[in-house]
């Protein structure tokens, strides 16, 4: 049995991770912390897994963390997890940070999130599909939430080298935003609505642009994210123009689908409805739905890609990486349907 610690367990990603876990086969969360609510029980905090969780909050200390936790979860806010991942890793904890702070190259995650990197370590992507070396990794930098609706979206095509620029619009329910009310998740503000907001300077587009220019150095990639009144999911529409020379080949729809299984061939998570994909169909799960359409007579392709970005965006792949990390099928523990309707 896998034990498993959980930093940071109060909001939403800390309680998606206690959801999971609490039917995983493999792994048992032996302690979950929270400074301001240390001692108060977790079931009262996260009243979904009542009768399902005895544990209380705890504030140990990094290396108690890590000599109780084979795989240590870190669920905090940027700029906050670099002073808890490298005293993990030093004390033999195997580490899967869902914050911002291993994601990106040293420069650019400063120049991204304006803060100066206290204790930078090389880490894995943990986007699976894409990143084989999650495998046997002892530290895993957990993807955004949006950058792995898009990423995936997009991955074959611009793998393929048929993408001159592809063009992410992002529409993400409140729960991205976090626990904590904010000016984009504020009932008032949303409720009826439709928001975008930082339209070109999202601190997740560095991420979209590196897992696509790792595949095809030329790519030019736009993003631009909203927030819907719906409480999870993330649905992308990737707008991909392609090169001249590739027009002829996205007419062919069978071509294009056989570029889509084949990038994806071992690829438990990534699946492609006959329909357009909807939230309704992946919440709660652990699936990526992808569909694409190409313009007849253009250049575009139209790919659209719907995951809960609370599982799929955030907890559920931090377990399918912590799966893998363990030796363990990446499905284990995750192996089941949305929660339509």
């Amino acid at each position: 049995m896998i034990n498993v610690g959980i930093i940071g367990g109060s909001g939403y990603t800390g309680g998606e991770l206690l959801r999971l876990l609490s039917t995983h086969p493999e792994a048992k969360v032996v302690s979950v912390t929270s400074r301001k609510l240390a001692g108060k029980r977790v079931d009262s905090v996260h009243q979904h897994i009542r009768g399902l969780c005895d544990l209380s909050f705890e504030a140990p200390r990094a290396a108690e963390m890590a000599e109780r936790c084979d795989v240590v979860f870190t669920a905090v806010p940027h700029g906050t997890a670099m002073d808890w991942v490298p005293a993990l890793l030093d004390n033999g904890a195997r580490v899967i940070d869902l914050s911002a702070d291993y994601r990106l190259p040293l420069e650019v995650f400063e120049a991204a999130y304006g803060i100066k990197h206290r204790a930078f370590r090389e880490a894995a992507f943990g986007m699976p599909e894409l990143h084989p070396e999650v495998r046997g990794a002892r530290l895993v930098a957990n993807p955004g939430c949006y950058p792995t609706g898009a990423s995936l979206a997009a991955a074959p095509l611009v793998n393929a080298g048929l993408v001159d620029r592809v063009v992410f619009d992002s529409k993400s329910g409140i729960s991205g935003a976090g626990a904590e009310p904010t000016d984009t998740s504020h009932y008032p503000n949303l409720a009826e609505n439709v928001r975008g907001y930082k339209l070109t300077t999202h601190r997740h587009y560095p991420e979209i642009r590196q897992e696509l220019t790792r595949l095809d150095s030329k790519v030019k990639v736009s993003f631009t994210p909203h927030v819907v009144p719906a409480i999870r999911g993330i649905l992308t529409t990737a707008h991909a123009f392609v090169r001249e020379e590739a027009r002829d080949v996205i007419q062919d729809r069978e071509e294009i689908s056989r570029i889509y299984r084949e990038f994806y061939k071992e690829a438990h998570f990534i699946r492609f409805p006959t329909g357009v994909p909807m939230l309704g169909a992946v919440r709660g799960s652990n699936f990526c739905d992808i569909a694409f359409e190409a313009e007849k007579g253009s250049d575009r392709v139209v790919i659209i890609s719907a995951i809960d970005n609370l599982v799929k965006g955030a907890s559920g792949q931090a377990i399918q990486n912590m799966n893998l990390m363990m030796g363990l099928d990446e499905t284990t523990g995750l192996w089941f349907p949305g929660g339509a309707p």
